[in-house]
């Protein structure tokens, strides 16, 4: 609550959210799992509970306090303290093959639409083709503008049982 824009979120996402989220993530998938700022880890713990191996997770935080929690939580991902909107800088050295999702709790609408649209691409550049781009939102539309030529859309129902209400949308390059 004290820094809203840092952390994007008054509470750790919660449970419908964070499943919602995960099922969008195939764990028969062939690559690393990117998690974008995943601050204390609830979305991380149910990618694990989708039957994603935590050694194949890249958890990309800015925060230091919440690094130090995930790497106590999570000792067997590879938690990278770092800036997500600089993602092919942070981490595109670390990937040895094509990621398999890239899982967003970033507050994309905290950042202007260039920064958005920078970070969608520089996402597809380590994607697999065809493997999701994953995030959610409180807000009513997209955080991608749905006009975007080359990328496919795809938004679950409102979760309700969120505090606040939220949406999952999956973007793939086209």
């Amino acid at each position: 609550m004290e820094k809203p824009l840092a952390t994007g979120a008054v509470m750790p996402s919660g449970r419908p959210l964070a499943r919602a989220m995960a099922q969008c993530v195939d764990p028969a998938s062939c690559g690393p799992i990117v998690e974008l700022g995943p601050g204390t880890g609830a979305v991380t713990a149910a990618l694990i509970e989708q039957g994603i191996q935590p050694s194949r997770m890249v958890l990309v935080e800015f925060n230091p306090s919440f690094c130090r929690l995930l790497r106590h939580r999570y000792p067997e991902t590879m938690v990278v303290q770092g800036d997500a909107y600089a993602l092919k800088r942070t981490i595109s050295s670390l990937l040895r093959q094509r990621a398999a999702a890239v899982v967003s709790g970033l507050p994309l609408f905290n950042k202007p639409l260039r920064s958005r649209l920078r970070l969608l691409a520089d996402a597809f550049a380590l994607l697999s083709p065809g493997a999701p781009f994953v995030q959610f939102t409180y807000a009513l539309v997209s955080p991608i503008p749905r006009t975007l030529s080359g990328v496919r859309f795809q938004a679950s129902e409102r979760i309700w049982l969120n505090v606040p209400p939220a949406r999952v949308w999956v973007y793939r390059k086209a």
